[in-house]
């Protein structure tokens, strides 16, 4: 069961930027962005490669590079985790908000076994050795692995992609964490691992009561995982709201190619249109509105005016100078 829309937000990011060294000086990936994850729901983050989506969960759970600045808040349960000192940050990752990275080989440890892995955020939150060992399979168990008494003496080589993926999920939920940050957690997968994955994503959220941020560039994706949906372009928002709302009825014309460009969230009788151009730089970005070059509504205005995120119906949010010509 999810919290009532009219609980207070479990996270709340308000007007985050982020600003990465660069030889050229520094880069703004990302700008100006606000959004919440509410109790026991999804917050899917949609968007290109480059829209700051992934820097966006790094951001969040406080594995931005040294160099980074950052400007705004981001709040689990009204503490500005941007205000903490590195000890409550570690405290934080794993047992208040964990993530379940994009490539699990990597994020593995691959000189421990599996089960070593996951029992290893048991004991820090105080279990023994023995009971974090049992503690270890039962989770594995959870998620799917197979004979997980015998899986958890492997190493990470000696899975398959999906096997990584549920135990990499299995790490994260260990801590059993308020929210996980889910960095596109299927993009390496065929499409009926995919599946399976996200419907034990799901099942695991139900089960625990956690919330999740999703992060991915597919559109089909969010639209069966995800209650509410943010979209990323140059690292600002364009739109957010609830996702079949912003799926139907986009209001920002990037919301509605990026719908337009995938055949699973169309009707069937809709032609398939791929979006135009190529998505802006965060090293030079366009002025004006981000998506002005590419975009079909384009006035002289998006060209020199940065569009506010306003509300233009009731939990529908759009930085577009024209989104009334789209409802």
């Amino acid at each position: 069961m999810t919290a009532p829309l009219t609980d207070p937000p479990l996270l709340r990011v308000e007007h985050l930027s982020v600003r990465l060294a660069g030889p050229a000086g520094t880069t703004p990936v990302l700008d100006d962005v606000s959004l919440a994850v509410r109790a026991g729901r999804t917050t899917g983050v949609i968007g290109e490669s480059g829209s700051g989506k992934s820097m966006l969960a790094m951001a969040i759970i406080g594995l931005l590079p040294e160099d980074a600045s950052t400007t705004g808040r981001i709040l689990l349960r009204e503490e500005n985790l941007l205000g903490a000192d590195a000890r409550r940050r570690r405290q934080v990752r794993g047992r208040e908000i964990s993530m379940i990275f994009q490539d699990p080989l990597s994020a593995l440890n691959p000189s421990q076994r599996i089960g070593r892995q996951v029992g290893e955020i048991l004991r820090r939150n105080g279990s023994g050795r023995a009971a974090a060992a049992r503690a270890a399979v039962d989770l594995m168990t959870q998620v799917g692995i197979p004979d997980p008494a015998v899986r958890a003496h492997d190493y990470p080589h000696q899975f398959s992609g999906g096997m990584r993926q549920r135990a990499m999920i299995a790490l994260a939920v260990a801590g059993d964490p308020a929210l996980v940050l889910a960095d596109e957690p299927t993009t390496a997968l065929d499409v009926t691992v995919q599946a399976r994955i996200l419907r034990l994503l799901r099942s695991l959220q139900e089960e625990r009561h956690m919330s999740m941020l999703m992060v991915s560039h597919d559109l089909r994706v969010m639209s069966h995982v995800a209650h509410d949906l943010v979209v990323l372009y140059a690292g600002r928002v364009c739109e957010r709201g609830p996702t079949r709302q912003v799926l139907r009825a986009p209001r920002h014309p990037y919301t509605k190619a990026l719908a337009a460009s995938v055949p699973a969230v169309r009707t069937k009788s809709d032609l398939v249109a791929p979006l135009p151009g190529a998505p802006a730089s965060p090293l030079a970005r366009p002025s004006g509105c981000p998506f002005h070059p590419r975009c079909a509504l384009a006035r002289p205005r998006c060209a020199t005016e940065v569009p506010a995120l306003r509300e233009v119906a009731p939990d529908r949010w759009t930085a577009c100078h024209f989104a009334e010509e789209l409802a």
